[in-house]
């Protein structure tokens, strides 16, 4: 019986994934690297010392993540500010069919704490959640299963019972490790041949994730 579903927060309730991929390959070409997409799209939700190993490995030591992403978020702050905040469609259905249906909802996100809540704020549905937690309030961030299990906690339920959305291979890879149930919910890519064994199932938006709560 699902008791609580569990939301990623970027690409998942907010569509801010394109404006992060297109920043981190701006920064990085900044930097003087020959940054593409496909890079970009391996960061997404990705533990940071993880990710600082990944860009090593690909462009060698010279590659210093962490000052190009304090770039990259420079330049998402102002794509943000240019082109707003945008919910993902499908959002307060799924939230007004859990809170209807009695079950719980929470947020487990790789973005700072503080921005979050911000964002979610923003967009109106803060106060929508049972709980909010950052992958930065534990030990290892996503792929690691650590934020899901913090999640967990937190709301007092096994993961076993409680459904993972999300739209990016390390988030799935966490909530799939912790336990959870991961449900991808496609934003830049689709599930490929490596992920698909790690689904629950796929849905083609968040007001699809009724259907396998009702069936």
């Amino acid at each position: 019986m699902i008791k609580a579903v569990i939301f990623d927060m970027d690409g998942v309730l907010i569509d801010t994934e394109k404006h992060y991929n297109a920043a981190w390959c701006e920064a990085a070409r900044m930097a003087g690297f020959d940054f593409k997409r496909e890079h970009a799209l391996m960061l997404r939700s990705c533990d940071a010392q993880l990710a600082s190993k990944m860009m090593k490995d690909i462009f060698g030591e010279r590659f210093d993540y962490f000052a190009i992403r304090e770039v990259r978020r420079e330049l998402v702050a102002q794509r943000l500010e240019k082109y707003g905040l945008e919910k993902k469609p499908g959002i307060d259905e799924i939230l007004a069919f859990l809170h209807e249906k009695g079950i719980k909802a929470a947020v487990a996100t790789a973005t700072p704490l503080a921005l979050t809540l911000q964002h979610l704020e923003k967009i109106g549905v803060r106060g929508q959640f049972d709980e909010i937690v950052s992958a930065k309030q534990v030990e290892h961030g996503k792929p690691a299963p650590d934020v899901y299990r913090y999640a967990c906690a937190q709301i007092g339920e096994r993961p076993s019972d409680c459904i993972a959305v999300e739209d990016s291979p390390n988030g799935i890879k966490s909530a799939y490790a912790a336990g959870c149930l991961p449900v991808m919910v496609p934003d830049l890519t689709q599930p490929d041949e490596e992920l698909r064994p790690l689904l629950y199932a796929v849905a083609d938006s968040l007001a699809d994730i009724k259907k396998l709560i009702s069936a």
